[in-house]
């Protein structure tokens, strides 16, 4: 009984030992790449800011400030972290696909395998469409409340703290990012059997009704963000019960081949 004991045991340590390895490769590499995003942390922060920079371009008096004498220094240190995070992730998909593949079948590591493709991917387009078409949309919005000064009004003049800035930037991109990843998820469910095609249709109203209260939650209160967000998630919840249908013809036409192997065996 105590050899039956030890010999359950070494399997799991065996796991321990090579959970610990891929772990302390993923932490290597999100580490060479904090270092390296830290070096180009201001480069990177006037990418972010870049947006900003062009509804006030040609205007040398416009400025963004910080107020406590270590505002900036952690700005850098999370501007390094993010893009270190996003930069290694793809090694650190790779440790976690490297750890998980020996326990699957040939056919799960192809179900598996794009679902974490697919998941970089899609949060890098869900960036790319808040920094490209949301930020010059919604700047211009948040710094058309200045107001000139006057005889019997104050002036108000936008001047943002970089902290401030940087976290507005990272909760936006954040936010579409985190959307645009709901084909993956509904796809999963899908495969799962947890999610039909046409329980998802059923669903379409309230989907939409929570994409805005989804956006609603995770942008800014202005009506424009909101619905920069909302109308994504609308047309990615499309797309997921596209992709719903297509795992169901795949799975229909497998077990329409497994019948007709099965019968044949009989015959």
């Amino acid at each position: 009984m105590g050899s039956d004991v030890e010999d359950a045991k070494m399997p799991l340590l065996d796991h321990l030992v090579e959970l610990r390895r891929r772990l302390m490769y993923s932490v290597g590499g999100f580490l060479v790449c904090f270092f390296v995003s830290y070096y180009f942390a201001a480069d990177i922060f006037n990418f972010l800011l870049q947006p900003l920079a062009d509804i006030w371009e040609g205007d040398e008096s416009r400025r963004l400030i910080f107020t406590a004498m270590h505002e900036k220094f952690f700005t850098d240190i999370k501007v390094a972290f993010f893009a270190g995070a996003f930069i290694a992730f793809p090694v650190i998909a790779n440790q976690i696909w490297m750890f998980i593949a020996p326990g699957l079948y040939k056919h799960e590591k192809r179900a598996f395998l794009p679902f974490l493709i697919a998941t970089p991917i899609l949060f890098f387009i869900g960036g790319a469409f808040v920094y490209y078409f949301v930020f010059p949309v919604a700047w211009p919005f948040f710094a058309s409340f200045e107001q000139q000064g006057a005889e019997g009004t104050m002036a108000i003049a936008l001047e943002p703290k970089v902290n401030e800035y940087l976290s507005l930037v990272m909760r936006l991109i954040f936010a579409f990012g985190l959307s645009f990843e709901l084909p993956v998820v509904m796809t999963l469910l899908a495969r799962a059997g947890i999610m039909t095609s046409d329980g998802m249709r059923k669903k379409r109203r309230y989907a939409i009704l929570l994409a805005f209260v989804a956006a609603a939650i995770l942008t800014p209160p202005d009506p424009l963000s909101q619905i920069g967000l909302a109308l994504p998630i609308i047309l990615l919840y499309e797309i997921s019960i596209y992709c719903a249908i297509l795992i169901e013809r795949s799975r229909a036409k497998r077990e329409a081949s497994d019948d007709s192997d099965s019968e044949t065996e009989d015959a």
